[in-house]
């Protein structure tokens, strides 16, 4: 049995957006190796107009930290999971804390009930569990005398068949899926409540930082007040290994760790939670 056809909202997007990004197009493809890929790709090369790629499979699709990105199901009538990428010339005065907005515009256009983890995730926390629904994935390059963010996005949709239960083994956290939360919900649908305000925010951003976020994001914070440990690679004042409590994020989106020697910002790392 084929797959049936997917009826994306390309052209209600287009007509959204096009307006506030001009020479803005939507392109959705079967399969790609990875959107962000080949968006950076064609930057290179030149083409650097403002695009929605979306894919119905990825191939080699990319997390951040070089990590692949699973789709967590295979099913015939649905896509298991939404990915896409966004890309556009932009011109922030200063970079830090993009990733943190494009996950707060996501998480607030699809349910109250979503938080997010610094710096890229977006997570469905229950009880004492906590799960990764979302992850973003932000890349720059210089092109045409000017610099092009593209801005990946994988959103898991479908829970797995019970035939791929084991797969999410492999996984850092385990997975959490957008029908939990919304039963009915599909990719496309998905794409089309997040997109609009998805750019809005991204030009606001560039126009006036990550300030302006600050309060929304320290509200849906999953890290705020929980023991964790700072890995990978750091940039911080001392060794990595750094452990403490998560106090929130700062008008530049670092995040504060509160250890027993004072509050440490870190503005580069991969934060792990460990349990209390």
């Amino acid at each position: 049995m084929s797959k049936k056809v997917i009826l994306w909202p390309a052209e209600a997007i287009w007509e959204q957006i096009a307006p506030i990004l001009p020479n803005f197009t939507v392109e959705v493809l079967p399969e790609i190796d990875s959107t962000n890929t080949e968006l950076m790709r064609r930057a290179k090369a030149g083409h650097i107009e403002p695009i929605l790629l979306i894919a119905e499979k990825q191939t080699a699709g990319r997390g951040r930290l070089g990590r692949e990105w699973h789709d967590l199901a295979e099913r015939i009538d649905s896509l298991p999971a939404l990915t896409f990428s966004l890309g556009l010339p932009l011109s922030p005065q200063n970079w830090s804390g993009l990733s943190l907005v494009v996950g707060l515009s996501i998480a607030t256009s699809l349910h109250a009930d979503i938080g997010l983890k610094w710096p890229n995730d977006l997570w469905l926390c229950k009880g004492n569990s906590d799960r990764k629904l979302a992850g973003i994935l932000i890349e720059t390059c210089a092109a045409e005398g000017q610099r092009y963010v593209v801005i990946g996005v994988g959103i898991n949709i479908l829970a797995p068949s019970n035939g791929f239960r084991e797969t999410p083994a492999v996984l850092r956290t385990p997975a959490a899926w957008l029908q939990e939360l919304l039963p009915t919900v599909t990719a496309a649908d998905a794409l089309q409540r997040v997109m609009l305000t998805l750019v809005n925010d991204i030009l606001q951003f560039a126009q006036h930082g990550f300030a302006p976020y600050q309060k929304r994001f320290d509200a849906l914070d999953v890290l705020k007040s929980r023991k964790v440990s700072v890995s990978g690679s750091a940039r911080i004042e001392g060794a990595e290994g750094l452990e403490g409590i998560g106090n929130g994020v700062n008008a530049l989106g670092e995040f504060l760790v509160q250890t027993a020697h004072g509050e440490v910002r870190v503005n580069s790392s991969e934060v792990s939670v460990k349990p209390l």
